[in-house]
């Protein structure tokens, strides 16, 4: 076996031996959420359980379950919380960074280069440093405790305008130009021309965004009081709170809680690298 063929096997295994790490944590939280309480706090923890149940599942998801903690937990609805504050989060965030992010590459107005650099700025500024005076602003006007509170800051989305200016970057001007010429309007062209072009850029925006107001955890926490509001992410956080020694409950609630995420991720990851790579492109 020559040097090259066994330089290609070792990065193989290298990078099978990295996989292998990345899923076992993965692997084990649903293989814990499969197992009688008290099993996973077994020495040496088991990795497989021994006999498999979805007692835990029963108990998270169904209103006052009959297990040991019997109680209504409130699961349910903050999956249709969640899901509902995720998808408004991806509408109104499209519907405001792919207008911006085409306006910044091919539109020609006052003020451009200043107010990019302003979005440059806030780019690199932490999202916990805005979270106080945006809390203050939101309680001024009533939207504490309200799902449009906890919109907010998803509105301003730096990142995404400046992802689809820099896939919008790559489109030819004089594409645009023509159809300019042809008396197409600027609303025209960039819903005819820009947005199919830029599909996987959009597709991946959105993924982004999805993923990113389902799994928040800090903002909603702040910004909802109300037990019939919370998030599924704040709902687990309150219920490990009671039941923090129950870890075949709560890896139940991750389960629940990445299962949803990892289907669409899955089956838009074609979209996914194909939008990464575009929107990287310089014009």
């Amino acid at each position: 076996m020559d040097v090259r063929r066994l330089r290609v096997l070792a990065l193989n295994g290298f990078v099978a031996f990295l996989g292998l790490m990345t899923l076992a944590p993965l692997v084990w939280m649903v293989t814990v959420s499969l197992m009688p309480k008290g099993s996973a706090a077994a020495y040496p923890p088991p990795f497989w359980p021994s006999h498999p149940t979805l007692a835990n599942y029963r108990e998270l998801l169904l209103p006052n379950g009959t297990g040991p903690y019997a109680t209504d937990y409130r699961v349910v609805p903050a999956i249709w919380n969640s899901l509902l504050l995720a998808v408004l989060s991806t509408v109104l965030a499209l519907a405001q960074t792919l207008p911006a992010g085409y306006a910044f590459a091919k539109l020609r107005f006052r003020g451009r280069a200043r107010l990019f650099q302003v979005f440059l700025a806030l780019a690199v500024m932490p999202g916990q440093v805005a979270m106080l005076p945006l809390f203050l602003m939101l309680k001024s006007v009533g939207l504490v405790n309200t799902y449009a509170g906890v919109l907010a800051p998803g509105l301003a989305g730096v990142y995404g305008v400046l992802f689809v200016r820099q896939a919008t970057l790559a489109i030819p001007d004089d594409m645009l130009d023509a159809a300019r010429v042809d008396g197409a309007s600027e609303w025209r062209i960039f819903t005819r021309i820009v947005m199919p072009l830029i599909k996987p850029v959009t597709v991946t925006l959105a993924l982004f965004t999805f993923l990113a107001s389902w799994s928040d955890f800090l903002w909603p926490l702040i910004a909802i009081t109300d037990q019939k509001l919370y998030t599924l992410p704040v709902a687990l956080a309150a219920i490990g709170r009671e039941h923090f020694k129950d870890t075949e409950l709560m890896m139940a609630g991750a389960v629940v809680t990445t299962l949803p995420v990892l289907l669409l991720f899955l089956t838009l990851q074609r979209y996914y690298f194909s939008g990464v790579l575009q929107g990287g492109v310089k014009g």
